[in-house]
């Protein structure tokens, strides 16, 4: 164990460089460097320690300041096992370090996941206003080469709990009764091997997320040329400063500069030269959406009223909620801690244990509050934007974002009726009886639950039967068991979950990324015109049995979206179906404010849906192949592609590489495969290989209007062909039926003709 000082600057490693030995520092700081970005680590924390169960680096490490460094030779895991066997404290500091590590780098996944999409998204908008305004202003216009290829980056179905469990033993490894578990033969071993794959894992997925934004980026700015960056200020010249949609693309313009100025994979010499050129060209215009004399008084107004409307947020929540007073000063005082960090997203310590303490809090005020507005007649504004947004402190939210939630909360309307309910109008619905509790963790719905209890002698057949009729119970079991876990997977970056509305954590324009039920039904309708019996399911008509016998049919039940109070990046198949009742519409789950696209997100969670559907409904043999199924077909077509002698080697290969990618998961591929389907081979544009494409054509069939101008496409057309077939034989021996309900003078069921047009292939649009 040798000390050595290095200089500031000093490269200790670059990626792909063998391991020798891990470094303790014990003075300065070196930045470890991964695709795309870097952390800092410092005194105590272990060089190369994540790195242990590969031969080669692939971080680099070099030194930000004079460091100093313990030098701990280590080749292999294994040979460090007996060093630190008889070192019991520098075991706890390598495995504090450890997980400090994988915190970090699992923290940057989610910042990184949000960077891909945000890309992506932007990239298509400015692509779309720069032929807008060129066509709208007969300006000649040139297509980007290769854009039609690029894909929106399709999330990781990540592991949410991971994060939680390594801050945990981060925190456990801190206190003594660590001492007598590193004593345990193996057990720092275990840890050591355990968080050296989850640290691979976590820097695979970030270096995934590098390499799709280095794919995406070029099309922004190539040093060549021919770019939208010079597709876009070519426009903005063309158009004159003086035209009125000039500001408009100046926005996007300047954008784009701050994206390629902060990108990793572009030389910034380049990107420095050609933004120069375009800002010593031109200076900013004035806006031409500016408001009139008239119309920015009505704007001042309007926000000093929001502004007055909202002053004083805390106490009039905490006022509501008729707190106990200690716990109403404990929660100011951390409200107030939070307000005064300079970085509320930091990994210290302190910060993730109030973080944590805040939590907790706000859970035990959100559920006082939705109690006693339950049954008021009437809430004021910041108890509204605390049930519908989370907002706790208006300077906490920041004050023009308040002033946004204000007017947002201001016009919303109870949309129950279409399937669409903000978090609040659930807890209503559920409170009236309209909707039943979601299931828990153990998948037992709300009756269940209430037996077990029972059974166990937890509660006396008295309570159980107060509790089965009083809906504030209800209301304790959707919040115990839904509302704190879907709020914290919703909010997506879970290494920095925090449930109180924050600006830091507005990443994108608030009306853009407010969830409207316009834009579900937009989403929904995206699905359905592709996979137009997505949400059906097979039943029998029971109001027609004596007529309809035991013939099935096939019923629509579009899925309930539930909104929780955040502003966040992911979306949560919650349940597939109501309870245990298979006639009832699936739980879907969303930010408020989601920060990712809206269509491709509802679509992943279709996907999901129709995978765990089709388990619930084969139930044991789900996976078994001699039981012709969605997930039987799949199962068995991934799991032997090897020997699938209708995959070329090339799709054995990509099939490999995309099982890797999902982490073995088949469901994970599924769903990958089933946005493919619905985005790209819906709008012929193939994507998949011939196996795949017969397996989602099959379950997930085409409507007939796509159908029929699908047919000219030759790898479609013996597929649907087959379909046609089989859908004919179908309409046959309904036909048939009705035949001989008319021969009888019997009405023919609304159900019967609705399964004729379903097997056709015909849907009805969503009501809004």
């Amino acid at each position: 164990m040798a000390g050595i000082t290095l200089e500031k600057e000093k490269r200790l490693y670059r990626s792909g460089m063998p391991i020798s030995a891990l470094h303790l520092i014990t003075q300065g700081k070196v930045a470890a460097e991964y695709p795309g970005g870097s952390y800092v680590l410092k005194k105590g924390d272990v060089i190369g320690v994540g790195e242990l169960c590969s031969e080669l680096h692939f971080l680099g490490y070099t030194t930000l300041e004079e460091t100093s460094l313990l030098n701990f030779s280590a080749n292999t895991i294994e040979s460090l096992d007996k060093f630190l066997e008889k070192n019991l404290d520098l075991t706890r500091l390598f495995l504090r370090s450890l997980f400090k590590q994988i915190t970090i780098l699992l923290g940057q996944c989610s910042l990184s996941e949000m960077s891909c999409i945000e890309l992506y998204q932007n990239l298509m908008e400015d692509y779309h206003l720069y032929h807008e305004l060129s066509d709208h202003y007969r300006i000649p216009s040139h297509p980007l080469e290769g854009i039609e290829e690029v894909t929106a980056y399709l999330v990781e179905d990540s592991d949410p709990w991971l994060n939680g469990y390594y801050q945990g033993l981060k925190s456990f490894y801190a206190g003594e009764g660590a001492r007598m578990l590193a004593e345990l033969p193996g057990i720092s071993l275990g840890m050591l091997k355990k968080g050296c794959l989850d640290f691979r894992k976590a820097y695979s997925i970030l270096d995934e997320q590098f390499q799709y934004r280095c794919q995406v980026m070029p099309y922004y700015f190539r040093p060549s040329g021919g770019d939208l960056f010079d597709m876009c200020t070519a426009l903005y010249h063309s158009l004159g400063q003086t035209n009125e949609d000039a500001g408009r693309l100046y926005q996007k313009i300047d954008r784009m500069i701050h994206t390629l100025e902060n990108a990793y994979s572009l030389d910034q010499d380049a990107v420095a030269l050609r933004v120069g050129n375009f800002r010593s060209s031109t200076a900013q215009p004035i806006s031409p959406e500016a408001p009139s004399g008239d119309a920015l008084a009505k704007q001042e107004a309007e926000a000093a009223n929001a502004r007055c409307a909202i002053a004083g947020s805390l106490n009039a929540i905490l006022d509501f909620a008729q707190m106990d007073p200690e716990k109403s000063k404990t929660f100011r005082n951390h409200v107030a801690s939070y307000k005064a960090l300079g970085d509320k997203n930091a990994m210290e310590d302190s910060v993730n244990r109030l973080r944590r303490q805040l939590t907790e809090e706000f859970h035990d005020l959100y559920a006082a509050v939705c109690k006693r507005a339950l049954i008021s007649s009437q809430i004021s504004a910041p108890v509204k934007l605390f049930l519908y947004f989370g907002v706790v402190d208006e300077e906490l939210a920041g004050l023009q974002n308040c002033e946004t939630l204000y007017r947002l909360a201001q016009t919303m309307e109870d949309s129950s009726q279409s399937g669409f309910y903000p978090f609040y109008h659930w807890l209503q619905a559920v409170f009236d009886g309209e909707k039943e509790p979601s299931r828990n963790e153990f998948d037992e719905d709300y009756n269940v639950y209430l037996n077990k209890q029972k059974a166990m002698g937890n509660i006396t057949a008295a309570q159980a039967s107060l509790m089965q009729n009083d809906p504030m119970f209800k209301i304790d079991f959707e919040l115990e068991n839904m509302f704190r876990q879907s709020n914290k997977v919703t909010f997506g970056r879970i290494t920095t979950y925090c449930p109180l509305f924050a600006a830091e954590n507005v990443l994108k324009d608030l009306d853009d990324s407010y969830v409207t039920l316009a834009k579900i039904n937009s989403a929904i309708e995206t699905v359905r015109t592709v996979d137009y019996s997505a949400y059906y399911r097979e039943s029998l008509d029971l109001e027609h049995m004596d007529t309809m016998g035991k013939e099935t049919v096939h019923m629509e039940f579009l899925p309930d979206v539930i909104l929780m109070p955040n502003a966040g990046t992911r979306g949560v198949m919650w349940q597939e179906i109501e309870g245990k009742k298979r006639n009832s519409p699936s739980r879907m789950v969303f930010s408020i404010f989601h920060l990712e696209d809206i269509t491709t997100s509802l679509i992943r969670l279709t996907g999901e849906f129709r995978w765990e559907m089709c388990k619930r409904i084969q139930g044991a043999r789900w996976n078994d192949v001699t039981e012709r199924s969605l997930t039987s077909e799949y199962f068995d077509y991934v799991q032997f592609y090897r020997k699938n002698h209708e995959l070329s080697a090339e799709a054995k290969e990509r099939l490999h590489t995309s099982l890797q990618r999902a982490r073995n998961s088949f469901k994970e591929m599924f769903v990958r495969d089933y946005i493919l389907w619905v985005l790209f081979e819906g709008n012929n544009s193939p994507r998949l290989n011939k196996v795949a494409r017969r397996i989602l054509l099959t379950y997930c069939p085409f409507s007939a209007e796509l159908s029929v101008s699908m047919e000219q496409n030759p790898l479609f057309s013996e597929l649907l062909s087959r379909q046609k077939t089989l859908k004919s034989q179908r309409l046959h021996h309904l036909n048939m039926i009705c035949q001989k309900l008319r021969n009888a003078n019997t009405p023919i069921p609304a159900s019967l003709e609705a399964e004729i047009a379903y097997t056709r292939g015909q849907r009805e649009k969503k009501k809004p």
